[in-house]
């Protein structure tokens, strides 16, 4: 009787440490994630012929590898404007690595210098293509990084770069160009693997009826996947904060507009939704 007894008792405590244990794993919190902090950093590299100085940002709280995106700055150079696009992509939880297509961070202070170190980007696709690649290089190579997920982005002459490169054939998931001409050195063919996401204001002075009509046509005889996007009203350099400053400074036709930059970020992200 007296073994039954302390048969019954063990078993009781067994059976209370047992829910105990089960209510204190039950109860136990998740681990909060780490909130967004993201870092940004200057970086050099070079092509064969020229030294170039980038700017790259992450979120370094998170740990795990992700899509790398190039941005390919304006015809001003490259500048604060896109390291702060850079530093948006990083918190969307991308490596975003702003380029510098002209050299050693050089800018340009009036549209005719901005004009002249663009069409010598564009007028030597070889040079042009060394810069963009040893962008790539470098972004691949980041420790945050998945170099099978990568991604160009671009604004005004960086949009045309962007998608020049990919017309050229190069290894890219998705491209997008903003307030981007598409009268292109190299218009879209067979080589092109991206997807592409192209915005532009239907009130640009610069971007022809003519040449988005060439542009759409190439896309479609090669059954691209595309989307060319055009808001009505809307000038140029529509994402910039500082349009309006420098087309009143400059007598330009440039105009920030705050609805078409918003509209145009979130078509960006449902394009790096749907690819990555």
């Amino acid at each position: 009787m007296k073994s039954l007894s302390t048969s019954v008792l063990f078993v009781a405590l067994l059976l209370s440490f047992s829910c105990k244990q089960k209510a204190k794993t039950e109860s136990t919190p998740e681990p909060t994630p780490l909130a967004v902090k993201v870092k940004g950093a200057e970086v050099a590299y070079a092509s064969d012929s020229t030294n170039l100085k980038g700017y790259i940002a992450f979120d370094e709280n998170n740990k795990d590898k992700r899509p790398g995106i190039l941005i390919i700055h304006e015809w001003w150079g490259h500048n604060d404007y896109v390291r702060e696009r850079a530093d948006m992509l990083a918190e969307l939880g991308y490596t975003a690595l702003a380029v510098d297509m002209y050299g050693d961070g050089k800018q340009a202070e009036h549209p005719d210098d901005a004009g002249k170190f663009a069409m010598s980007v564009m007028s030597n696709l070889p040079e042009a293509k060394a810069r963009f690649n040893a962008a790539v290089a470098l972004l691949k190579q980041h420790e945050s990084v998945d170099s099978e997920k990568i991604a160009a982005i671009g604004y005004c002459f960086g949009g045309s770069v962007a998608l020049t490169m990919a017309n050229s054939g190069a290894d890219l998931d998705a491209v997008a160009a903003f307030h981007s001409g598409v009268s292109l050195p190299v218009m879209p063919t067979k080589d092109l693997k991206a997807q592409v996401l192209v915005c532009n204001g239907a009130d640009d002075p610069f971007i022809s009826a003519e040449s988005i009509t060439a542009f759409t046509s190439a896309m479609d005889s090669i059954g691209a996947k595309y989307e060319y996007i055009s808001y009505p009203g809307v000038k140029h350099s529509f994402t910039s904060k500082e349009a309006d400053a420098n087309g009143e400074k400059f007598q330009l036709p440039l105009e920030y507009n705050v609805e078409a930059d918003q509209k145009s970020w979130a078509s960006l992200q449902e394009l790096l939704d749907r690819v990555f």
